[in-house]
């Protein structure tokens, strides 16, 4: 009986971290909200190129802070490269950004080729992004419109490729 105790509390701590996400060490910015224009930045890219939000404009963006050690971000790794693989969405110029936590590139890079993840990760080494998009909890993801006005604001992990497309096609392209 004990045992079984055991493992339903694991269960509910495990489903907890599951639900609420991991927390990150970031300080907590004001909660941006739809209808809002996205916060610019500059940040290194995994290659050790300068990418900033607003050279993006003219098109629609996936912006995702994670973290290699985060379950939850773990979880949907895949079906956010499946949706930077779709052809349907990469027609409609979707951009998918990783926004990665703190962690030294050489981690993050070894993440990303063992997990076969090929979008584009940025790297938040000071946590900067991260305060100003209030991503104290993680993952959390924002869809921001063509014209750099945030849609729509997801905490926690996506559950299925469908549920990204779902969220994607009621934010962005009904932002427009």
């Amino acid at each position: 009986m004990a045992r079984v105790i055991r493992i339903m509390v694991l269960l509910i701590l495990v489903s907890g971290l599951v639900v609420a996400g991991c927390s990150s060490s970031t300080a907590p910015s004001p909660v941006l909200q739809a209808g809002s224009p996205a916060p610019d930045f500059q940040l290194q890219s995994l290659d050790g190129q300068t990418v900033s939000l607003s050279s993006l404009r003219g098109r629609p963006l996936m912006l995702n802070f994670w973290a290699t050690w985060c379950g939850p971000c773990q979880v949907e790794m895949p079906f956010i490269q499946e949706v930077f693989e779709d052809g349907e969405w990469k027609d409609q110029g979707l951009v998918i950004l990783g926004i990665n936590l703190g962690e030294p590139p050489s981690r993050v890079k070894r993440f990303m080729e063992g997990n076969g993840l090929s979008f584009l990760v940025l790297l938040d080494v000071e946590l900067k992004v991260a305060g100003m998009y209030n991503a104290s909890y993680i993952p959390v993801t924002y869809f921001i419109d063509k014209n750099g006005i945030i849609r729509d604001r997801k905490i926690g992990p996506f559950s299925s490729k469908a549920e990204i497309d779902w969220r994607l096609i009621n934010s962005i392209l009904d932002g427009e």
